[in-house]
């Protein structure tokens, strides 16, 4: 974020769920700015400046008196505006050239199609994650995607990071009665206050229901209709509630990879949390945390701009299958196949897979393995690496 603010023009987005640190990572960043303006939509007195329009918050925010430098105004929680997208295009073309603009959202902002004419071309998108093992153990920007060489997370810090997730309260307080209670209000304010506020949904119960048997389906193929028939509803109902609770970061789906791979699936996809402590089952949650740190690789990726990543599973109708497939540029770059322990070999499905995508690199990832030195990146042919090691190299 310090990096765009001084060499960008365009607005910064930076979007993730809710309790994430969006906020407080604003203001962090806005620290060294002199007179940063902070307008939260929450705020009743914030939220009539914003009503009154671009000219009124300019004088809020001083826009009107000569600085050396530009000055810093910070729009929290913002989607909730109607109006949002019509108010930041016609703020941004009128007082762009004296003002850095931070918009946070706990929604998707480029989900809601009522706020008006486009923004393009006036803003980069940043998505904050749940913390990670790399960020635990390196928090720095690099200017390669892969660190060099591995290193060591404390068991302690691992295990806290799997039991309570990434968010940074939980985490940091490691207290199993703090994180029920805040667990129990995070669902509230997502179901009963984002949802009922921002979506047409009225079905709020049948939802939340949803949203609770998606944590049983984690690292599942996806079948809509058997959804449905648990929840009273159609098909095509739950695949709306679906693409809204992915709009809310609750959720996220992966396709399977199909090119160059005969006989694939083509449509079912996968469920992942991006909340991994939601998930009861010990082998389904050991899956959701290598495939959260793997999003929040991919996207980190691709917001900074070093090129066009993605993340896909694969298999085939043969029931052959690899966890997940890392994608760069649009080419295969490495396989992940995930295990809670070493006690079997290699999958036999990683060599297959390597084999057709010619996937650079393929790893099988063990999350109860003791951490090990080195590079995992430096090997071509399936290995067996522990989580601690891999997940060290990433974002």
């Amino acid at each position: 974020m310090e990096e765009h603010l001084e060499t960008e023009r365009q607005m910064l987005f930076l979007v993730g769920p809710r309790q994430v640190g969006k906020t407080t990572t604003s203001l962090e960043v806005s620290a060294p700015w002199p007179k940063a303006v902070y307008l939260n939509w929450d705020i009743q007195a914030d939220k009539a400046v914003i009503i009154e329009g671009a000219d009124a918050v300019a004088e809020r925010a001083g826009l009107n008196q000569y600085a050396k430098k530009k000055r810093l105004i910070i729009f929290d929680e913002l989607h909730k505006y109607r109006k949002w997208k019509t108010f930041l295009k016609g703020f941004f073309d009128k007082y762009g050239a004296l003002v850095q603009i931070i918009v946070t959202g706990s929604a998707r902002l480029d989900v809601y199609k009522a706020g008006g004419d486009s923004l393009m071309g006036r803003y980069f998108l940043y998505r904050l994650h749940p913390l990670s093992v790399a960020e635990i153990v390196r928090p720095s920007l690099r200017e390669v995607e892969i660190a060099s060489a591995a290193k060591k997370i404390s068991d302690r810090e691992f295990q806290a990071l799997f039991q309570y997730g990434g968010f940074p309260e939980p985490f940091l307080r490691r207290a199993p009665r703090f994180y029920t209670r805040w667990r129990k209000l995070r669902a509230q304010q997502l179901f009963a206050e984002d949802m009922r506020d921002l979506t047409r949904i009225h079905e709020l119960s049948e939802i939340e229901m949803l949203a609770q048997l998606l944590t049983s389906q984690v690292g599942q193929l996806t079948s809509y209709s058997a959804l449905a028939s648990k929840v009273k509803v159609s098909n095509d109902t739950i695949s709306r509630w679906i693409k809204t609770l992915k709009s809310f970061y609750y959720c996220f789906t992966l396709q399977p990879w199909t090119k160059n791979v005969s006989r694939s699936l083509l449509k079912e996809p996968k469920v992942f949390l991006w909340d991994w402590s939601l998930v009861e089952d010990h082998g389904a949650r050991v899956e959701n945390f290598i495939a959260s740190h793997l999003l929040k690789a991919v996207q980190f990726w691709t917001d900074r701009g070093m090129g066009e990543y993605g993340l896909h599973f694969l298999r085939d109708k043969e029931k052959r299958e690899v966890d997940f497939l890392v994608s760069k540029n649009k080419k295969p770059w490495f396989l992940v196949e995930v295990k809670s322990s070493a006690n079997a070999g290699i999958s036999k499905s990683l060599y297959h897979f390597q084999e057709m995508t010619k996937a650079p690199h393929a790893f099988q990832v063990v999350f109860d393995l003791d951490y090990e030195e080195g590079n995992c990146f430096s090997s071509t042919k399936p290995i067996i690496v522990p989580a601690k090691t891999f997940l060290s190299q990433l974002v």
